[in-house]
């Protein structure tokens, strides 16, 4: 990179006010382009009184920028950006400049690009929606989903049916119960070359009474739907609704801040679950942990996830021993402090370790390595080894 192109970087980071500083280094005319990104980094980013969307000016104090203003800004800088750059520009332009009442314009809805923190923000503040917004609102949310459909969904069915459909082998047998992979692979060696296909010797059947509902694996997902747990929220929301379409398990959506509210009902749309959720609030996970204990009817079958940061608001030492009950029991318990893409997650630190004495994984996750995680729970493996590839604590 030239000496030339390396000091415009600078000159767009540090803004204005670093003009005199780099002059003498070097000629600092920007290009039409980034003169254009100059302007729209300067509407968020700029504290002079030259103003910006964050500044007061001459108009008054909280009057803000007029929406066609903003619509301009947003496909300028949809335009003159990279994707990953444009979602940290509009959370920062949320955030610094109280731009929060403007999303729930329609027009500017439109006009955003998906990201999962303005995702989280619009969640905290759906009470708050205009009659006239709900519309866009859920197809901005709508999006979010899809996209994070997409990224999931695959290999999470497929972890799944890797893990439960490991069943026994039944000598009755039924086309509709036949190991078509195992017939083939036993039966290799028995191709027949002017035929040009296997000629089997034996054939390979499930046992059918392996998938009765008395032997369904539960998966039981309690989610702390407190405001600290946005980004979680959105996830667990998404794979609850994946896991809850699979015939070969049952599924149960609990969230919970100081009340519980059992949401498994509307696993149906992820976006009508989403906007089930309550974000913020207060925190009582032991009463939670009891509501969900009436769900596991086969300990050794039931794989209980908690979703929280472990501050507890109600009574801790009940939450560890219910926790610790429910372990001794034959449960699959694993707390996953957070469900993210980046950064080290923030929770008590001190019922963490108390989680992981009783034997229990504590850890966060990110969304990629979930259906590994499943696939590894369901199938009663050491996941010591999975703890590396994650934040733990």
């Amino acid at each position: 990179m030239e000496v030339k192109e390396q000091i415009s970087r600078w000159r767009l980071i540090l803004g204005q006010e670093s003009d005199r500083r780099l002059s003498g280094m070097t000629d600092l005319a920007l290009t039409q382009e980034q003169d254009l990104m100059d302007q729209a980094l300067a509407s968020i980013y700029n504290r002079t009184e030259g103003g910006g969307f964050g500044s007061q000016g001459a108009g008054g104090a909280g009057r803000g920028p007029s929406n066609p203003q903003i619509s301009r800004w947003l496909g300028d800088v949809r335009t003159l950006f990279d994707k990953e750059l444009v979602t940290v520009i509009q959370n920062d332009a949320v955030t610094r400049c109280g731009l929060k009442q403007l999303l729930f314009e329609p027009e500017l809805l439109e006009n955003m690009e998906p990201d999962i923190n303005l995702a989280s923000t619009i969640l905290m503040l759906k009470d708050q929606i205009p009659k006239r917004s709900k519309e866009s609102v859920r197809e901005f949310i709508r999006k979010i989903v899809e996209e994070i459909n997409k990224l999931l969904e695959q290999d999470i069915r497929r972890a799944v049916t890797a893990a439960v459909n490991k069943r026994k082998h039944s000598p009755i047998p039924s086309a509709s119960a036949m190991d078509y992979k195992m017939t083939i692979s036993r039966n290799l060696k028995h191709y027949n070359p002017d035929l040009k296909t296997i000629v089997p010797e034996h054939f390979y059947f499930f046992d059918r009474t392996s998938t009765t509902a008395a032997n369904k694996w539960t998966i039981i997902l309690d989610i702390d739907q407190s405001g600290s747990m946005g980004e979680s929220v959105i996830y667990s929301s998404i794979i609850s609704c994946i896991l809850a379409s699979m015939a070969s398990i049952k599924t149960r959506i609990v969230a919970f801040d100081t009340n519980i509210v059992d949401l498994t009902e509307k696993s149906d749309d992820p976006v009508d679950l989403l906007f089930g959720f309550q974000l913020g609030g207060g925190t009582d996970i032991n009463k939670s942990i009891a509501y969900c204990e009436q769900f596991i009817e086969n300990p050794a079958k039931t794989l209980f996830f908690l979703i929280s940061d472990l501050y507890e608001g109600g009574n801790r030492a009940g939450l560890l021993r219910r926790i610790g009950d429910m372990k001794e029991s034959g449960v699959t318990v694993i707390s996953l402090l957070a469900i993210a893409d980046g950064g080290r997650p923030y929770y008590d630190e001190q019922t963490a370790q108390r989680l992981a004495g009783l034997g229990v994984p504590c850890f966060a996750c990110t969304p990629q390595l979930l259906p590994e995680l499943l696939e590894k729970a369901l199938k009663g493996q050491d996941l010591s080894q999975f703890d590396k590839k994650t934040k733990k604590v």
